[in-house]
């Protein structure tokens, strides 16, 4: 009887070598272990933190209702909106609130989450702010929390998150793997991409910003 050695190697060999796909997924979980593990030691961290502003994430009005509130509680230090409501409907909320108009700074530059820190970070350093509320809602903490981390970490820039509630639904993953991407992207280059992602969302549901 006769035996194959080839054969009998290359199926020995087939079962020990892993394709690179594979690789990857079991790679992803303990990434994904390794990010949880860091934000939750930045969570603890931001306890000893004494915010000097308000950062509010503009997208939902409630965010900036919930900033005045919160603004009444600490009368000395600025607000500032990235992308909010509309100027005279945003400043009627804080005005309502009693809150004076020199302590309000709104800003429309940014087109999605990652510019909401990217337009604002160089702004708030030159200002001599090491530490802020970040302010969103709670299904958007998670995603605002990792670009925060990178983009406002690239400049000592500390934050304290406050979520507010919301009924919508948690976010895909997809994203915040998405938006942690492009503000690495925004390190390294000076880019957020924010172009390429906004054309190529009119095909892809996956892509489409916000």
């Amino acid at each position: 009887m006769l035996l194959n050695i080839g054969h009998f190697r290359t199926q020995s060999r087939s079962r020990y070598v892993q394709s690179p796909r594979k690789k990857k997924f079991k790679l992803f979980p303990w990434l994904l272990i390794a990010a949880c593990l860091y934000l939750g030691y930045k969570q603890v961290q931001s306890y000893f933190v004494a915010p000097e502003a308000l950062f509010v994430l503009g997208g939902h009005e409630e965010r900036e209702r919930y900033a005045a509130q919160l603004a009444q509680k600490y009368p000395d230090i600025p607000i500032w909106v990235s992308s909010g409501s509309p100027e005279d409907y945003a400043e009627n909320i804080f005005d309502k609130a009693g809150i004076s108009r020199d302590r309000l700074h709104l800003d429309y530059r940014a087109s999605d989450t990652v510019t909401n820190f990217t337009t604002l970070v160089d702004e708030l350093k030159a200002q001599g702010i090491k530490s802020v509320y970040l302010i969103t809602s709670d299904n958007h903490m998670l995603r605002a929390r990792i670009i925060g981390e990178i983009v406002f970490g690239s400049r000592h820039i500390m934050f304290k998150p406050i979520a507010v509630p919301s009924e919508s639904p948690p976010e895909p993953i997809e994203k915040t793997l998405r938006d942690g991407a492009r503000a690495i992207l925004w390190l390294t280059t000076g880019h957020t991409g924010s172009t390429l992602v906004r054309s190529l969302g009119k095909t892809s549901k996956f892509l489409i910003i916000n």
